[in-house]
């Protein structure tokens, strides 16, 4: 799946779990995958191409907590937090 990035703000591709199976969203868009591994292999690649057009990208995961965790950045990484 190709995603198109709108304006210069960070591209952020989430990976969440849907069911039985996995979806990444980006943009208010979902795509399914089988496994998480799928998922997360085209929310990395699709990132990877995002940094590659000029655009800061991350991927992120939802945690068995609801918590949101940075697992791929490409380009400026703002973590850690200053502070």
């Amino acid at each position: 799946m190709q995603w198109k990035e709108t304006g210069m703000a960070r591209a952020q591709y989430f990976v969440l779990k849907d069911g039985a199976a996995w979806k990444v969203r980006h943009n208010d868009k979902d795509v399914s995958y089988a496994t998480q591994a799928a998922a997360m292999k085209a929310a990395v690649d699709a990132a990877h191409a995002a940094g590659k057009a000029g655009h800061d990208a991350q991927v992120l995961v939802q945690g068995r907590d609801g918590k949101w965790q940075t697992e791929w950045t490409y380009g400026n990484d703002p973590y850690p937090p200053k502070g």
